[in-house]
């Protein structure tokens, strides 16, 4: 009885072994890395992304899953997921695969996101986000 109970716990060990192995490699994130989440800042403001589960390349490599390049939202909500991001003044296109980019922002608050999005700039759904608060001098 005591050898099938060691059985089963390995057993049970080995497979969260692999559902934590899987997960991990599972997990997709973006954070903005620079500046700071409520930080006081001077413009211009240098916003830098870090990722986690997908690799940063410029847009012109096409559209391979689990690849795509930054976009940086300035002041506005995350756009509709199923067209692609829009490039205007406050949807900054970071399609040569650049993870930092120098913004000239007006003094006041500033909500700064980050969206990554495929060479096609169609957004990953979940969308791969996150957001900062800055407040200019």
């Amino acid at each position: 009885m005591r050898a099938n109970m060691g059985a089963g716990l390995v057993g049970l060990l080995l497979w969260f072994g692999v559902l934590s192995f899987s997960t991990a490699f599972a997990f997709q994130a973006v954070t903005i890395e620079k500046p700071a989440n409520g930080s006081r800042v001077s413009s211009p403001v240098t916003v830098c992304m870090v990722t986690w589960g997908v690799e940063v390349e410029p847009a012109k490599q096409g559209v391979n899953e689990g690849k795509g390049h930054h976009h940086i939202l300035v002041d506005v909500d995350l756009p509709d997921l199923s067209k692609p991001v829009p490039k205007d003044a406050n949807h900054i296109h970071m399609g040569d695969g650049s993870k930092c980019k120098t913004l000239e922002l007006s003094p006041g608050k500033h909500t700064i996101r980050t969206l990554f999005a495929r060479g096609n700039h169609m957004p990953y759904d979940p969308p791969l986000t996150d957001m900062v608060v800055v407040e200019v001098k």
